[in-house]
């Protein structure tokens, strides 16, 4: 619900200039996450030759995410999204400087702060999901998020592949180590995309939606009542839930693929298309499942994210390092059924509560979602020393396969209510 009433073609008009300035900023922000990510593990590697210490640097970004979730949201709902956004990217930027300086003196755990930092950039990323929907119509919302999910991936599909071959030229011209690349790459797009959202994201939609003041101190929820509302709504845990599964499949499959593939003695740049593929799967469809989450039963898109994120990880998990083809499908399918999950939870939460609640809600779902990706990044580390690769992939697509209990439960128990009645 729009908070200032204003004609149907000024809110039109206005939607589209959100979306317009939120792809032009999303964009090249996507392409630095996805090529700092996949430069981490291998440049952590490279400095301390530990496969758990790799992946721990690497989950420092999810860690970070999490970490300016609750924060950032809180900050929008006082400020507005566009002060939001800016912040966040540029936090993203600084602590790209603090990896190049990281890689260029082999010092691990100034890289692991300066992923903490570039985690902001994904915090970042995720709330610009929602900044997408507070001006939509309802039964356009879940386009509208599926929209700007899909312009991330025009960055996000390239940054991997550019970011482990084409930024290693540049970087030993400018006398840095090839693994410098990456992270001069994603401080230059950070900083163009808190530019271009600081430029041109006026008038700023959440204060448009919430009457152009902001949300007052006594109607901003706090941390606990945060929570507190999304426990108090089947259709906000079942957003949550999806969410946080999702993010926790994607995040410890896709830590460890580029470990599980370097050891099966695959060259630099087709790890980085195994990687594009996978964000292919993350964001290439996401408009026409934003489409579909619009028309579509609530349980069918859940049960369908929970699905597609079991087969993709039984893919992978039955490929040898040597392998890759197992590894491009696997990974593809993870990718997909994370956009299910991460599109139809996005939506359902949105529209479950008001503007004035809505920021802080969103801070906390994403504090939730973030939270298990950093978690399940952690133990991929440990399971893959542990165990393997393998039983890696396998348990986290039979964890996915809890999906599709949620989505079966609300139709079962309303099935029997109206039986009973």
């Amino acid at each position: 619900m729009i908070g200032a009433v204003i004609p149907p073609n000024d809110q039109r008009r206005l939607q589209r200039r959100t979306l317009f300035t939120l792809i032009g900023s999303v964009g090249p922000a996507g392409m630095g996450m996805a090529g700092a990510f996949a430069a981490t593990t291998l440049a952590s590697k490279e400095i301390v030759e530990n496969e758990s210490l790799a992946t721990f640097a690497a989950t420092m970004i999810s860690i970070g995410g999490a970490l300016v979730a609750v924060p950032l949201s809180r900050f929008m709902a006082r400020k507005g999204r566009r002060p939001g956004l800016r912040i966040g990217w540029t936090i993203a930027a600084a602590g790209a400087v603090l990896a190049v300086l990281a890689v260029e003196t082999s010092t691990y755990p100034l890289l692991a702060v300066g992923t903490l930092c570039i985690g902001a950039g994904n915090g970042t990323n995720l709330a610009a999901r929602y900044a997408a929907a507070d001006l939509a119509p309802e039964d356009r919302r879940a386009r509208s998020i599926g929209i700007l999910v899909w312009a991330a991936s025009i960055g996000s599909i390239l940054g991997p592949t550019v970011a482990l071959g084409a930024t290693e030229p540049p970087a030993e011209w400018l006398g840095l180590e090839p693994l410098s690349g990456p992270y001069l790459m994603a401080f230059l797009v950070f900083v163009l995309a808190a530019t271009v959202v600081e430029l041109f994201l006026r008038p700023d939609p959440l204060l448009v939606a919430t009457g152009g003041d902001g949300v007052s101190a006594p109607d901003r929820p706090t941390l606990r009542q945060s929570f507190g509302r999304i426990a108090g709504n089947r259709l906000a845990v079942i957003a949550v839930g999806a969410m946080a599964v999702g993010q926790a499949v994607m995040v410890a499959v896709m830590t460890v693929t580029p470990l599980h593939m370097d050891d099966g003695a695959h060259e630099q740049q087709i790890i980085g298309l195994v990687i594009s593929l996978h964000i292919v799967g993350m964001y290439l469809f996401a408009p026409i499942v934003g489409w579909l989450v619009d028309r579509l039963p609530n349980s069918v898109i859940v049960g369908t994210a929970g699905i597609t994120l079991f087969v993709g990880g039984e893919m992978a998990s039955h490929t040898d390092a040597e392998d890759r083809l197992g590894v491009f499908v696997g990974l593809f399918l993870i990718g997909l059924g994370w956009s299910f999950a991460m599109i139809s939870g996005s939506s359902l939460l949105t529209g479950a509560f008001n503007a004035s609640e809505r920021a802080a809600v969103q801070g906390a779902a994403d504090f939730t979602m973030t939270s298990a990706g950093a978690v399940a990044g952690l133990a991929s580390g440990v399971v893959v020393e542990l165990s393997s690769y393998h039983s890696l992939s396998h348990w986290a697509g039979i964890a996915a396969l809890g999906l599709v209990a949620a989505a079966i439960y609300p139709v079962v128990v309303d099935t029997r209510q109206s039986a009973a009645a």
